[in-house]
């Protein structure tokens, strides 16, 4: 699993659908995008529990939907600096490139900013579907990880 920057992202997977996680403390939210990279959809939201387990079921994920490259939001600071939850992050990829299953952890990875997502997600939640807490607690993750995929397949088309 290389972990790419931007330009070496883009040359490496020319096509093909992307996964993208929002990797938490206790959740993982997981979305996708279709083959030619127009959209970015929720797909679910991960309750975390031994990373085996995570692992099989990210791998599984990634196989039924084919997927050629992995984004994970990386949670920058507001500064741009890096803090402990994105060393935290970047030892989740490590451990997919160490642990996972093939079919997910030879996946070329790029990390894409994430600050203020799930706050965007959430206040669009509330603002645009009145959406209780409760169901925003369901959908959050995965809404923020579509929201992350979007980001990186906005630079994608803009490289182009």
């Amino acid at each position: 699993m290389p972990v790419l920057d931007f330009p070496g992202f883009s040359d490496a997977v020319p096509a093909g659908r992307l996964m993208a996680l929002d990797v938490g403390s206790k959740t993982i939210g997981i979305a996708t995008s279709d083959a030619l990279r127009m959209l970015a959809t929720p797909v679910t939201t991960l309750r975390r529990s031994k990373l085996a387990a995570d692992l099989g079921t990210l791998a599984e994920l990634a196989a039924r939907h084919q997927i050629a490259a992995l984004v994970i939001g990386l949670p920058l600071n507001m500064d741009g600096s890096e803090g402990p939850r994105c060393q935290s992050v970047r030892q989740f990829a490590a451990n997919i490139e160490r642990h996972a299953p093939p079919s997910l952890s030879r996946l070329p990875v790029l990390f894409q900013d994430e600050r203020l997502s799930t706050a965007a997600v959430t206040r669009g939640m509330i603002e645009d579907y009145d959406m209780s807490r409760a169901k925003r607690a369901e959908r959050v993750d995965a809404a923020a990880a579509a929201w992350i995929l979007e980001s990186a397949i906005a630079r994608l088309r803009e490289a182009s």
